[in-house]
């Protein structure tokens, strides 16, 4: 299967995210991906972050779902888009995936939030597989993946041979500069990344802004828990990568065995 990783600059407007992402589908599509999978929250944005988000309603979020899932039409790929998704709880953030037909499969909320999203955004409560060309992935965004291994391995046991992690880590304006992938003494992002591979035998693929000062880069993870390969830092561009779903075997995740982790009083032991 050829996967694709799109890390695109900070949108300016909805009309400007739209924009790029159908730029770099495109691209992904040249080059024979069959999904592409964008960063978090990428439509409109992601709040609390030092970006300015352009205004997002209901028609906004209507009007951007029709339009990726013309896009994806278009250009005949499946898509995992970031975007927001109102609700009368309030807003949410969601990964929305479309086949290769623009036909939409669902999306996966973002069910733990990081305490300075707390006032932007409420949590979702729903896990998802979704199965794109005889490939079960899940999806895992940004937080998440980062502080909670849980929400990897429960698509891990359940199949996954892929799960994708779009993210936003790092700023547009100040921080450091990176010049070597999961360098010791840089931010531990990267690490984690090799973490949720290795620790359940599957492909991780996290997927970044174009900031200025990144964290981390986007990039791909082999079953092994190397690098398989990742965009240079801020670069904005698309990552195309050849996976082989039979080496994700899912095997320790496979040898989970919760039954052991049964709590008992002082009495009983």
């Amino acid at each position: 299967m050829i996967v694709a990783l799109a890390s695109p600059r900070v949108a300016t407007s909805l009309d400007d995210g739209l924009e790029n992402a159908g730029r770099l589908m495109a691209e992904a599509s040249a080059q024979g991906a069959e999904i592409v999978c964008f960063p978090e929250a990428y439509l409109p944005g992601l709040r609390g972050v030092d970006i300015d988000v352009p205004p997002f309603d209901r028609a906004d979020q209507e009007r951007a779902t029709r339009a990726v899932a013309e896009l994806a039409r278009t250009h005949g790929i499946a898509t995992i888009m970031g975007m927001e998704r109102l609700t009368d709880a309030g807003r949410q953030i969601v990964a929305v995936v479309f086949d290769a037909d623009g036909r939409e499969l669902g999306y996966q909320t973002k069910n733990q939030l990081a305490p300075s999203e707390d006032p932007f955004y409420v949590p979702g409560d729903t896990r998802r597989i979704f199965e794109v060309n005889g490939t079960r992935f899940g999806v895992a965004i940004c937080h998440e993946g980062w502080r909670y291994p849980e929400t990897v391995r429960w698509a891990a046991a359940r199949g996954a041979r892929i799960v994708f992690h779009p993210q936003h880590s790092g700023s547009n304006q100040e921080g450091i500069r990176l010049k070597e992938w999961g360098g010791a003494g840089r931010p531990y992002y990267e690490k984690a990344m090799v973490m949720r591979s290795i620790e359940n035998t599957i492909y991780f693929a996290s997927v970044n802004y174009a900031l200025r000062f990144p964290e981390s880069a986007t990039a791909l993870i082999d079953p092994a828990g190397e690098c398989q390969a990742y965009l240079p830092y801020g670069q904005e561009g698309v990552l195309v990568q050849s996976i082989d779903p039979e080496e994700a075997t899912g095997l320790i995740a496979s040898r989970f065995a919760p039954a052991r982790y049964q709590e008992s009083t002082p009495a009983e032991r």
